[in-house]
């Protein structure tokens, strides 16, 4: 499992505030420090970082970092006390619910198979940390990441990025991943599915999403973290997807089926 320090040092790295947004700095900084906690990459007791160090992290004045994080503890999500720092006080989800993994993959291969994909990246990275908790791998070695715009009616419905073992590029190439949904393309290379652990969230679309997907900057979106195991149970590639939360549903079948649908 990943280390919810990995998930919050990779969130921090993507985010970004928009000095000419009509939105204040101060709401943007909350919002994306919410996002963490709700996501879990804060975790219940985790410190949040003091006004000083947010401050000097985005660039922003301490008045703004300290309006921030006073508008996190308004929302129950932290509680802050002198000479002892910021806490995380929001609890997560209760455990995950267990599902048939056969009826899952079918159902998640039907989905990709009835909509779009393009592919806007795909190249040989080297794992950062988060990455490389994620497949079991030492930061830094080289992997896969496929980066994908999902369509739905020719409407950018949400954008995928994946990670897998770099020895998979000769089957995960451009036209493939076009035309074949990626858990096929993994069937086919020999890879026997065998586990996975799905985690669902809401966040607010940062201004680079908003733009992927044709939103406005901190539109809702809903976040999926889907690690997918062989048969062994190694990893065998880490998703993360952003659907846009007013086109995109998941219908759960009580039987142990989950059905992405969208409208």
């Amino acid at each position: 499992m990943m280390r919810p320090a990995a998930w919050a040092s990779q969130a921090r790295a993507m985010t970004k505030l928009r000095r000419q947004d009509a939105v204040p700095l101060y709401h943007q900084l909350f919002l994306a420090l919410r996002d963490e906690i709700l996501s879990g990459a804060r975790p219940d007791g985790a410190t949040v970082p003091t006004e000083h160090a947010l401050a000097a992290q985005f660039g922003v004045s301490r008045i703004t970092a300290k309006r921030a994080l006073d508008e996190l503890a308004e929302h129950n999500l932290v509680a802050r006390r002198r000479r002892v720092g910021t806490r995380v006080t929001y609890q997560a989800a209760p455990p995950p619910i267990e599902a048939n993994i056969d009826q899952a993959l079918e159902s998640l291969l039907a989905f990709g198979r009835n909509t779009e994909v393009r592919v806007s990246e795909l190249d040989l990275v080297a794992a950062d940390e988060a990455v490389a908790d994620a497949l079991r791998i030492e930061p830094g070695q080289v992997v896969l990441r496929a980066v994908r715009i999902r369509l739905q009616d020719r409407l950018p419905l949400g954008r995928i990025v994946s990670f897998t073992a770099a020895a998979l590029a000769p089957v995960l190439t451009r036209r493939a991943l076009t035309r074949t949904p990626i858990l096929e393309l993994l069937r086919t290379s020999g890879a026997r599915i065998g586990s996975g652990r799905q985690t669902i969230s809401a966040l607010s679309a940062d201004p680079d999403l908003a733009a992927a997907l044709g939103l406005e900057p901190r539109a809702p979106v809903l976040r999926i973290e889907r690690h997918v195991l062989d048969a062994q149970g190694a990893p065998l590639m880490l998703t993360i997807a952003h659907y846009r939360a007013d086109r995109y549903r998941l219908s759960v079948d009580l039987t142990g089926a989950a059905h992405p649908q969208t409208g």
